[in-house]
């Protein structure tokens, strides 16, 4: 029996109704005879509402909000468990066996860092063993347990590496992420409304799709699938199918995809970021820079440094310390003069071949030029043209850089 895994994100399990709409899909997907593993994320907003009540209860005079990482994982696990435990109610309801797991009872083992752990290795012997005797296996998404049997949860969106990830351990024949799109677009449909679905693509594209920001997929998920060779089916969860109760639309990544004519392939927006420059009068001791970042422990997006300064980009979503971590920067001597800009955000053009020339960088600037978006700066890979700009323009350059590069 082929063994299916399935993920449902947190809009598709957002309340008792969602669970039972997914419970008969799972349900449908077992007895087409088939074995089947489901990964859940939190019911809805769950884990905002959750971290939201850390901040609070964090909340001190003279002190900032900053609950420590380890407790605010002992926290937001609670949530998956809840939808894990409803939804193998559903199936029970529906005539068949499940059984539910958190992310340490199914073998998935983490590095010791906690808010934005790295799976280090998945051991599903528990999952094997209830898979052979006819059980659905529901998982936990999102977290896992280190080597020092500390709970650990692996930063936004990890319920997908959780998935990917189970499915390389037992060789399943394909994971599907289900959420409330049908699929990768050419950039966020909530920003640029003449987005186009992209039907099929490879590993290499969407992980550096994933990596400048794009929410379809975590960024260690598509890593997991690339390194494993497992194809992803991006489905929505109730969307329109066709009569073989295939999904009408999906997008199917896999190691080998049609090559294109257009090579540029995305639009990718990230907001809820910082700016950190440094600027010097004096050359500056980057192997005390690098030790003091280290020190830190901070997410880095492009990183520049040399003796006369540089910069990067923090993404803030996986720094729920951000203010603590703010004022220890201040009292290491190598990063005493960084300045920090809030409230910006990273605009990308995805893509292949984008360093071979300087045109595609001037066709950015002057399409960002164009639409009146001051950009803080630029920098490229092959891979990826990106744009450092305020947060407020960043809808609007998402727009006008799509209209430059994937306009039909």
């Amino acid at each position: 029996m082929a063994i299916i895994v399935q993920k449902y994100g947190g809009s598709s399990v957002a309340d008792v109704e969602k669970i039972r709409k997914v419970a008969d899909k799972v349900v449908a997907t077992a007895r087409a005879g088939n074995q089947v593993l489901v990964v859940v994320s939190a019911m809805g907003k769950t884990t905002d509402s959750l971290l939201a009540l850390a901040r609070d209860a964090a909340t001190a005079p003279d002190s900032p909000a900053a609950p420590p990482r380890r407790e605010l994982d002992m926290l937001v696990t609670t949530g998956e468990r809840v939808s894990m435990a409803l939804l193998s109610i559903a199936i029970h309801a529906r005539g068949l066996d499940a059984i539910s797991f958190t992310g340490s009872q199914c073998g998935i083992m983490t590095n010791d860092r906690h808010f934005n752990a790295r799976i280090i290795e998945v051991r599903p012997i528990r999952v094997e063993d209830e898979l052979a005797k006819g059980r659905i296996v529901i998982v936990a998404g999102y977290q896992g347990m280190s080597y020092k049997r500390e709970i650990t949860t692996l930063g936004r969106g990890g319920s997908d590496t959780t998935a990917v990830a189970l499915a390389a351990a037992l060789n399943a024949e394909r994971c599907e992420i289900y959420s409330d799109v049908d699929g990768v677009y050419s950039a966020d449909p909530r920003v640029v409304p003449d987005a186009v679905h992209i039907p099929e693509m490879d590993h290499a594209m969407l992980q550096e799709m994933a990596e400048s920001g794009a929410k379809v997929l975590n960024a260690q998920a598509v890593e997991w699938a690339r390194r494993a060779d497992i194809a992803i089916y991006a489905r929505a969860s109730f969307g329109p199918t066709q009569p073989d109760g295939e999904p009408a639309r999906q997008t199917v990544v896999r190691k080998f995809a049609p090559s294109e004519e257009n090579r540029i392939r995305a639009i990718v927006g990230e907001s809820n970021a910082a700016l950190l420059t440094m600027d010097a009068a004096e050359p500056i001791d980057v192997l005390a820079a690098a030790s003091s970042l280290r020190e830190l422990d901070l997410p880095m997006r492009d990183l520049a440094l040399s003796e006369r300064g540089g910069s990067f980009v923090v993404p803030l979503s996986n720094v729920p310390e951000w203010e603590r971590t703010r004022a220890r920067m201040a009292q290491l001597p190598a990063l005493r003069g960084v300045a920090v800009e809030h409230g910006v955000a990273v605009v990308s053009v995805v893509g292949a071949g984008l360093s071979d020339s300087a045109e595609p960088l001037h066709r950015m600037a002057l399409a960002l030029h164009k639409a009146g978006v001051q950009v803080r700066g630029f920098g490229a890979s092959p891979l990826r043209l990106h744009a450092v700009v305020g947060g407020a323009s960043a809808a609007e350059a998402q727009r006008a850089l799509h209209a430059e590069f994937l306009a039909a």
